[in-house]
C-alpha cells in the first residue's frame, strides 16, 4: 500500500508501563507503520490529551487496564459517558486473565480484550492484527 493510500490512524497507547511502550514502539518499526503513535501514561492523562485534542481524527486506543491515578476501567466509565469520546475504538491490553476484567471491559464495548504474555511475540501479532484493523475499518473522526 502506498504512502498517500495509508489510513491516518492513530495508535493511543495507555500504559504506565515503559517496557510495553518500547515493545510497542518496536514491533510498530520492524513493520515499517507510520502510523503516530501517541502515549500516555494513565487514564487521567489520557482523557485529558483527548479533550484538548491532543488526540485527534482516526484513533485506536490500546488501554492497560492497572494503572496508577485511574486505571483502565474507570477511564473506560468517563469515556463512555462523554459524547464526544464515547465511539472511540478501544482494545483492552493488559496482563489480568480474570474473567471479572473481561466482563467488566466488554461492558464498555471493548472492540478486543488482549492478554499480555510473551511480549516479543504477542506485540507484534497485536501491532499486525491492528494495521489490518484499521485498513479494512472505517474509524470515526474524533
Amino acid at each position: 500500500m502506498n504512502e498517500e493510500s495509508y489510513p491516518e490512524v492513530v495508535l493511543f497507547l495507555i500504559d504506565d508501563d515503559e517496557v510495553d511502550y518500547m515493545a510497542v514502539k518496536r514491533a510498530m518499526a520492524q513493520m515499517r507503520l507510520i502510523n503516530p503513535l501517541i502515549r500516555a501514561r494513565d487514564g487521567q492523562s489520557a482523557l485529558e490529551m483527548l479533550k484538548s485534542g491532543e488526540v485527534k481524527g482516526a484513533f485506536v486506543i490500546l488501554l492497560d487496564l492497572n494503572m496508577p491515578r485511574m486505571n483502565g476501567l474507570e477511564f473506560l466509565d468517563v469515556l463512555r459517558s462523554d459524547p464526544q469520546l464515547s465511539s472511540s475504538v478501544v482494545f483492552v491490553l493488559t496482563t489480568s486473565r480474570s474473567d471479572e476484567d473481561k466482563v467488566a471491559a466488554y461492558r464498555f464495548n471493548v472492540a478486543g480484550y488482549l492478554v499480555k504474555n510473551n511480549i516479543r511475540e504477542e506485540f507484534s501479532n497485536i501491532i499486525n492484527m491492528l494495521d489490518g484493523y484499521w485498513r479494512v475499518v472505517e474509524l470515526p473522526q474524533i
